[in-house]
């Protein structure tokens, strides 16, 4: 049975999990756990699926969007495998990149460095870098991997799913992919599928139509994730943008440590690249010079020039001074003027 029909169905692996997030939320919507709010319109981003989905490159689209509508938008993170242990952590006032990787987190330290002008702020309980951001002078924040994160008021709930998996095997964790049960999408305003593309747009169509039915009122918008350039290590500070084309005719090795790094292979095989192998990493895989130094001793052995990954792991990568080239493809998410217009109308009415 296809899995889009599945969700329909619904049927979760765990009911006592189930009841712990149908309670969690009730207690919240009924003032027995505190809501905070802050005073600026908040957007969240988020799954209802554990991981994958592509939230980083809608993040940047919403982020740059608000940008050229004049307004001041900053990103409010939990940090997660970050070492950064203050209730606020300052991973960019807008204008510098002050914290690294490692203390950062790796999706922080990528959106401070490819979103200048937008302050990007961590910690565990979101409601205080939110505040803090508010005092910058923060006129919207974009809630990074917010759905759950019910602590903190929000304007604008965006739920994402990946078009390749849609809701998985719709069962809650652990029995499935779900983190909560699907009846959490009716505190959503709208669902945007990622990385639509031809191989999947006829099935993620169905599943648009079903989240319609299933759910009225939320519009339903497919991003798509074009790679746009690559970025390439010049003395361990990766400021060198090559086009895609220039390295098309070289023999590459490719890694990743992502949540599904399969899906980064994929974009591989499609943009046609001589890839003389591939080693799938564990997501938020930390780097060294010891774990470097075997990836490219793999990559020298299988014949290639240089290798290519992911700029979530470049960012890790920083610092390290590699033996060979090493690329990271730089991926940016596409939406129609439809979901610029339900976003900036929906701002305007907060």
């Amino acid at each position: 049975m296809d899995r889009t029909l599945l969700f329909a169905v619904g049927r979760p692996l765990s009911p006592l999990y189930c009841a712990v997030m149908r309670l969690r939320e009730s207690l919240y919507n009924a003032g027995m756990l505190r809501v905070n709010r802050v005073e600026v319109p908040v957007i969240s981003v988020g799954n209802l699926t554990l991981g994958g989905t592509g939230k980083t490159p809608v993040v940047q689209y919403i982020a740059r969007l608000l940008l050229k509508e004049g307004l001041r938008p900053a990103i409010i993170s939990r940090g997660y495998k970050g070492r950064a242990g203050g209730k606020v952590n300052i991973v960019s006032d807008g204008s510098s990149v002050l914290l690294d990787a490692r203390k950062a987190g790796d999706e922080p330290r990528l959106l401070a460095e490819t979103l200048q002008g937008v302050p990007v702020l961590t910690g565990p309980a979101r409601t205080h870098p939110a505040r803090k951001a508010v005092e910058y002078g923060a006129g919207v924040l974009i809630l990074d991997d917010g759905f759950q994160h019910l602590a903190l008021a929000r304007d604008i709930d965006l739920v994402l799913f990946h078009a390749d998996t849609l809701a998985g095997n719709s069962r809650v964790f652990p029995g499935g992919d779900l983190r909560e049960p699907v009846k959490a999408l009716n505190r959503s305003h709208a669902f945007i599928l990622t990385n639509t593309c031809d191989r999947n747009r006829e099935r993620a169509a169905r599943f648009a139509d079903l989240l319609t039915r299933r759910f009225p009122g939320r519009p339903v918008f497919l991003a798509e994730y074009l790679p746009t350039l690559a970025v390439s290590s010049a003395d361990g500070s990766w400021d060198r943008e090559t086009a895609i084309e220039e390295i098309r005719g070289k023999a590459l090795f490719a890694f990743a440590g992502i949540a599904f790094p399969g899906r980064f292979a994929q974009t591989l095989n499609d943009l046609q690249l001589q890839i003389r192998g591939f080693i799938p990493l564990a997501d938020h895989q930390r780097y060294g010079r010891s774990n470097l130094a075997e990836i490219l001793r793999q990559a020298k052995n299988a014949g290639a020039e240089a290798c290519i990954t992911t700029e979530k792991d470049m960012v890790k990568l920083k610092g390290l001074r590699p033996s060979m080239p090493i690329y990271a493809l730089r991926m940016e998410a596409r939406l129609d003027e439809d979901f610029h217009a339900f976003l900036t109308g929906l701002l305007r009415s907060a």
